[in-house]
């Protein structure tokens, strides 16, 4: 007789506990780049070059007994056979470089071939060219060679790098420490990398060993095409240890067009000085978030002639390209056709409006204006973005502090407000602070210390020409305008300063 039916569930066997799996599963690597090597090793070059450095023949020479066995060595080393001054000595330096288009030309680093006397490049096959420079660009540390083949080269396609993604795979090739014809696979271990290496940074991060030697070189894409041309490493040692930065194809691909059709840059110039926007800054503005590159002024003769861009405006898109920060606007002024009109997205009195200028070239700016960087001059330019932060002995800093303050005597009576004495800016104050008539606004005479504008290092004898955006005339202006703002919950009071000469810069000013 068969057993009576259980009743109830039945028993659960038991199971494995459950994982969680990732959305795609990581492959260890990519299974060769044999294949993929092997048809570009022959587009990658070792780039040779000499310098002929000139000797001192005025230098002492040291002097030797008579007869002294050493005194021949002597005479050759220091004066060259015959007693003839020596011709110099050559120093030669190596680095890597491809070919980009089959009839010749080869691009590097311009830190490669700087200063060279002679240039040759080392194909994979063994044989040699002499190459002639056809153009660099120092902001981006890359050089454009030609050589003159008998049959056309092996060359290599500038891919996207836009494209790219942190993780993606990446192949370098080049001539670390003299041995040609080296790979090295990584991935990109960052993007928009700012090394402080130019005006310009936006470097790829990849830990594919770089190392010397393969400055100028490739780094493909699992493509074969070239994302970027490896130019730096961070190395305490002088060998790889998988912090290698190259220059991104999407910007040194307009400029490589450039150099092999011009033999030079032709980058477009807007012509403002520019500042970081900070926390206090966007907080002064009324602005959610810091974003954009604040204009600290505007360079005469430049291509804002009409006013279409003023000083205090903060501009937060270029041409269609978002501005998230102040570096972010020179690189995209710089790749835009110079006489090209495009529109700009500013800030200006708490509202987002849109006006339009048309660009200016660069390398016809004024040098001196156009190079000047914030240790320099109170605001930085579009073609030289490097700063230190507001308040930071950068931006927020100023030249002539040593002035001595004129007694009190010769001054007309000051208003007093956030620990500056203030003063209408007549003939006198003019006179005693040396202040250029072309400067207007309201005169500090005299900064307490420990005061709130004491620590942005405004100084008796600057001038205040705007607050919040506004035209200052008078002592009871600047008053008045710090009321309201205390009135409307601020905490921080943006003041465009003037000094002396009328060069200007913002200052954010804690409103006690």
């Amino acid at each position: 007789m068969a057993p009576p039916a259980a009743t109830g569930p039945l028993p659960v066997p038991p199971q494995p506990s459950p994982s969680i799996a990732p959305p795609g599963r990581a492959a260890q690597g990519p299974d060769s780049v044999a294949d993929l090597a092997a048809g570009l090793l022959d587009a990658v070059v070792n780039i040779s070059t000499s310098q002929n450095v000139k000797t001192d023949d005025d230098a002492p020479m040291p002097k030797v007994p008579q007869g002294s066995p050493f005194q021949d060595f002597f005479d050759e080393f220091f004066k060259g056979q015959n007693g003839q001054g020596a011709p110099g000595r050559k120093v030669e330096s190596l680095g890597s470089g491809f070919v980009i288009d089959p009839t010749g030309y080869i691009v590097t680093n311009n830190h490669v071939i700087e200063g060279a006397d002679d240039i040759e490049v080392n194909f994979a096959n063994g044989s040699k060219l002499k190459a002639k420079l056809i153009g660099t660009d120092t902001k981006t540390d890359l050089a454009v060679l030609k050589v003159e083949p008998k049959k056309p080269l092996t060359a290599v396609p500038l891919g996207d790098s836009r494209t790219m993604r942190i993780g993606d795979w990446v192949m370098a090739i080049g001539n670390p420490f003299g041995l040609g014809g080296t790979v090295t696979v990584g991935i990109i271990s960052a993007r928009g990398r700012n090394i402080n290496a130019g005006p310009y940074d936006n470097f790829i991060q990849t830990d594919a060993a770089i190392n010397r030697g393969n400055s100028g070189g490739p780094l493909f894409n699992m493509k074969g095409e070239v994302i970027g041309i490896n130019t730096a490493i961070i190395s305490p040692s002088g060998g790889s240890i998988g912090i290698g930065f190259s220059v991104p194809t999407e910007l040194a691909s307009n400029v490589i067009t450039q150099l092999k059709d011009f033999g030079e840059t032709r980058r477009g110039w807007l012509g403002v000085r520019i500042q970081p926007v900070t926390d206090d800054i966007a907080e002064s503005l009324g602005m959610d978030t810091p974003r954009g590159a604040l204009v600290a002024g505007i360079i005469e003769g430049g291509p804002i002639s009409k006013g279409e861009i003023k000083s205090g405006d903060v501009i937060t898109k270029f041409d269609g390209r978002d501005v998230a920060e102040m570096r972010d606007l020179p690189r995209v002024v710089a790749e835009s056709p110079v006489g090209k009109a495009v529109d700009v997205i500013v800030i200006r009195d708490g509202k987002e409006m849109t006006v339009q200028v048309t660009l200016g070239r660069l390398e016809d700016a004024d040098v001196a204006s156009a190079e000047a960087s914030t240790d320099e001059a109170p605001g930085s330019s579009d073609d030289a973005p490097a700063t230190k932060g507001e308040g930071e002995g950068g931006a927020g800093s100023q030249e002539g502090t040593d002035q001595a303050e004129p007694p009190a005597a010769d001054l007309p009576k000051s208003d007093e407000v956030l620990g500056m004495k203030l003063a209408l800016l007549e003939a006198p104050n003019r006179r005693s602070f040396g202040i250029g008539d072309d400067v207007e606004g309201v005169v500090i005479t005299e900064v307490a210390q420990s005061s709130a504008a004491a620590e942005r290092r405004i100084t008796a004898g600057d001038v205040i020409v705007e607050i919040g955006q506004e035209a200052m005339k008078t002592p009871e202006d600047v008053t008045a305008r710090i009321e309201e703002l205390k009135a409307d919950g601020r905490r921080n009071a943006l003041l465009m300063i003037s000094n002396k000469t009328g060069e200007l810069r913002f200052v954010t000013v804690r409103i006690e």
